[in-house]
């Protein structure tokens, strides 16, 4: 048996509606559920980006979902087509996102880091 495809991302946020305007409006990625102060959804292609407040989900939820929970800074990696990484840099630059880096793979690949 063998993975081969991941169903959905986690990061944890503190100021949760902060992060539901920057993934909506400045990566355009439309909302599938949300609880207010707990988590927000997106759906992204055919996977999801789950996005939680990590203080509400260290506590039991209330769907019977273990705890869970975690501090720091996240990593999540969007796929970009070579012919799009010119329109992202300038959508991201057009909502005050700085890319911290822009890097290029030895195979490659090519990465933009920027923060949410």
């Amino acid at each position: 048996m063998q993975v081969n495809h991941i169903l959905e991302t986690c990061l944890y946020v503190d100021v949760l509606e902060a992060a539901e305007r920057f993934y909506a409006e400045v990566l355009g990625l439309v909302q599938y559920a949300s609880v207010r102060g707990r988590h927000v959804f997106f759906r992204c292609g055919d996977s999801m980006l789950l996005i939680f407040n990590p203080t509400a989900t260290q506590a039991a939820s209330p769907f019977g979902i273990p705890a869970h929970g975690a501090v720091g800074e996240g990593h999540a990696a969007f796929v970009m087509a070579p012919d799009e990484i010119e329109g992202w840099k300038a959508q991201l630059a057009e909502n005050g996102v700085a890319i911290e880096t822009d890097f290029t793979w030895p195979n490659g690949g090519r990465s933009l880091y920027f923060r949410d």
